[in-house]
C-alpha cells in the first residue's frame, strides 16, 4: 500500500487544497485542516472557550451543494481566503473586516433563506470536522479513503466517482477494496509516522454532490447500503508517532 496524495480543507465545507507533504504530531491532526467554519447564523460560537457543534449548524455540502462550485486556497502569514467562482477570483482578509465580507459572499453562493446571519469563525487549535462532536480524539483524527474501494463502487454504479466526494485526508491505493473497514483498532506505519485506525466513516449527502458541477447526482449514501448493506466508505486515523509523510509513501501493518 501507498500514499496516493494528501488534502487539507482549511474552510469547512469549501475546496480541497492537495498538499506536497505534511508532518504529522501525536494526537493532532492534519496542520491548517477545517480550521474555520462560516457557521449559518444558527450558532453562538465562542472562540475563547471552543465547542463542537453539529455540521447542520454550519455552510456545508451535505446541505449546500452551490458551494462545490468555488475553488479556493488559504494563504497564510496572515491568513487570507483566495476564493475563485467561475471567472470571478477575490481574496478575502480572515480578520474581522474580511471574515464578514467572506461569510456574506458564501451566504450569496448559497442563495437560500439561512437561520441567521452567517459568521466565520475560528479557534486555534479547534477543527470543525463532522467528529469533533464525539471526542476531542475524534477532532484530531484524520481520514483515510481507500482508492481501490472507490474504484469498485464506480464499476458497480456505472459511474466515475470522484474521490474528492469523500473529502479525506490521505488517499492511498494497493489493498483490495473495502477491507479497509475492518482495520479499527490496528496500526499502520505510514511514511514516519504511526497511525491507529479508530473508526470507520459513516457517509452523509455531501459525498452525493459532483465537486466539478456543483450538482447533487446521485444519492451515494443510499447506492453505498443497497450495495454493501451499510453507508460505511473511509477510516478515521489518530496519530500515536508523528512524523512526515508525502504521497509514495509506504504503509503498512503493525499488528
Amino acid at each position: 500500500m501507498r500514499i496516493d496524495s494528501l488534502f487539507r480543507y482549511p474552510v469547512k465545507g469549501l475546496s480541497a487544497e492537495p498538499l506536497a507533504d505534511v508532518a504529522l504530531a501525536q494526537g493532532q491532526g492534519f496542520p491548517r485542516d477545517r480550521a474555520y467554519a462560516v457557521t449559518d447564523g444558527s450558532l453562538r460560537f465562542d472562540p475563547a472557550d471552543p465547542k463542537p457543534a453539529p455540521k447542520i449548524q454550519f455552510l456545508m455540502l451535505a446541505k449546500y451543494e452551490s458551494l462545490a462550485r468555488l475553488r479556493t486556497r488559504l494563504l497564510q502569514a496572515p491568513d487570507r481566503l483566495e476564493v475563485q467562482d467561475g471567472d470571478a477570483a477575490e481574496t478575502f482578509a480572515l480578520d474581522a473586516v474580511g471574515s464578514a465580507a467572506l461569510a456574506q459572499h458564501l451566504a450569496g453562493v448559497v442563495g437560500v433563506p439561512l437561520p441567521g446571519n452567517p459568521v466565520l469563525v475560528h479557534a486555534p487549535g479547534h477543527q470543525f470536522t463532522d467528529v469533533s462532536v464525539h471526542s476531542v480524539a475524534l477532532m484530531r483524527s484524520i481520514s483515510l479513503i481507500n482508492l481501490d474501494t472507490v474504484a469498485d463502487l464506480s464499476r458497480h454504479l456505472s459511474m466515475a466517482l470522484d474521490p474528492i466526494r469523500f473529502r479525506a485526508n490521505l488517499y492511498f491505493s494497493g489493498v483490495a477494496a473495502w477491507s479497509e473497514l475492518d482495520w479499527v483498532e490496528r496500526r499502520l506505519s505510514v511514511g514516519d509516522a504511526v497511525l491507529k485506525v479508530v473508526r470507520r466513516t459513516r457517509r452523509c449527502a455531501a459525498t452525493s454532490v459532483d465537486p466539478s458541477t456543483a450538482v447533487r447526482d446521485v444519492n451515494l449514501p443510499l447506492a453505498i447500503r443497497d450495495y454493501q448493506g451499510h453507508t460505511d466508505l473511509g477510516v478515521y486515523a489518530e496519530v500515536v508517532k508523528g512524523g512526515r509523510i508525502a504521497p509514495g509513501d509506504p504503509i503498512a501493518f503493525l499488528d
